[in-house]
């Protein structure tokens, strides 16, 4: 099954696949993205997601240019980071460094910031031997697939991601902050909505509520938008969540995330919210020189558990304010 796109750009859709066009061999895959970013964005637009192959990215420098020409806005600076990556580029990284045993839930990247990238575009340079797809999974049938009483609660009083950073575990206040100042750190705080508390032993506590469910700021459509999965304790291998707490205390883990009003969220609903996301998933394997774009609000992601080398640079593009899409509840602290 396919369907034609402006510029008729040919998208292939089947069934648990995400949506892929082949691009043929182009000698110069940032000219080709460039000319055909109106039709790629089109494309994206309609299906939240499209995977090229065909492109045969080969470098970092490469994607770097595919990525600045295919974003509207520029790419974006990453702050507020919850795991170290590295830096290739301006706005080109990494993947999140993470377990490569473990899976990196659904997410939607950077959903607890008051900016947050619309666009994120992935690259593979290396393929994993096997597993290490970036699954898709469309956030509006995630939120109609919900209990109605779940999704009422966190409509009503949002979700707060909680987090602890000091230089041994998760991402540093360098790595998160872009500076170690604590002026700086604070000044960031208070600009965007996070209440914050020093520690004795010089490591610092955040806090910060969100919505859960926003509207997607083109198409009006309600969208299931949050990490409540990804960055809850629960999710942690659970020999490593025992070790944290035997170390630094349940209230000194690197993250977790409680439910607006302060309540915990516990294993029960990470395994339901992971249980929706898993029957929502599409994924298509990583070939080397492969493209995909995501729409970040219509559409979370996921890396699934890997062996062998993988290396997928990320870029995030077209910065959206919380604000342009309807939160249900205000900006601030619970």
């Amino acid at each position: 099954m396919s369907s034609s796109s402006p510029l008729l750009l040919d998208v292939d859709l089947q069934l648990g696949r995400v949506p892929m066009l082949r691009a043929g061999a182009t000698g110069d895959a940032p000219s080709w993205a460039s000319e055909h970013r109106d039709a790629l964005r089109a494309v994206v637009a309609e299906h939240g997601a499209v995977l090229i192959r065909g492109l045969g990215l080969r470098d970092a420098a490469e994607v770097a240019a595919v990525f600045r020409g295919l974003a509207t806005a520029g790419l974006m600076t990453e702050r507020e980071a919850f795991a170290e990556r590295q830096t290739y580029a301006e706005g080109v990284y990494s993947s999140s460094k993470w377990p490569p045993n473990q899976p990196m839930c659904m997410h939607h990247e950077l959903s607890y910031r008051l900016e947050f990238p619309g666009l994120m575009l992935f690259a593979c340079l290396s393929a994993p031997t096997k597993g290490g797809a970036t699954g898709v999974a469309d956030s509006t049938a995630v939120l109609d697939a919900l209990p109605g009483d779940l999704v009422e609660r966190l409509e009503r009083e949002g979700w707060t991601l909680v987090r602890n950073y000091n230089e041994e575990i998760g991402a540093t206040l360098a790595q998160a902050f872009g500076t170690e100042d604590r002026d700086a750190v604070e000044s960031y705080c208070r600009a965007n909505a996070i209440e914050f508390e020093w520690q004795p032993d010089g490591g610092l506590r955040t806090w910060q509520r969100r919505s859960a469910v926003v509207r997607h700021p083109i198409t009006g459509r309600r969208c299931w938008f949050n990490q409540i999965a990804f960055l809850n304790e629960w999710t942690l291998d659970p020999e490593v969540r025992e070790f944290l707490i035997d170390t630094y205390g349940a209230e000194g883990l690197p993250f977790t995330t409680r439910f607006g009003g302060g309540d915990p969220i516990g294993d029960d609903v990470v395994q339901l919210l992971n249980e929706v996301y898993e029957a929502k998933t599409v994924r298509e394997p990583w070939q080397a020189g492969d493209l995909m774009l995501v729409d970040n609000i219509r559409s979370a992601h996921s890396r699934e558990p890997f062996s062998g080398p993988r290396e997928v640079l990320v870029g995030m593009a077209d910065p959206v304010r919380l604000t342009d899409c309807s939160p249900t509840v205000e900006v601030g602290l619970g």
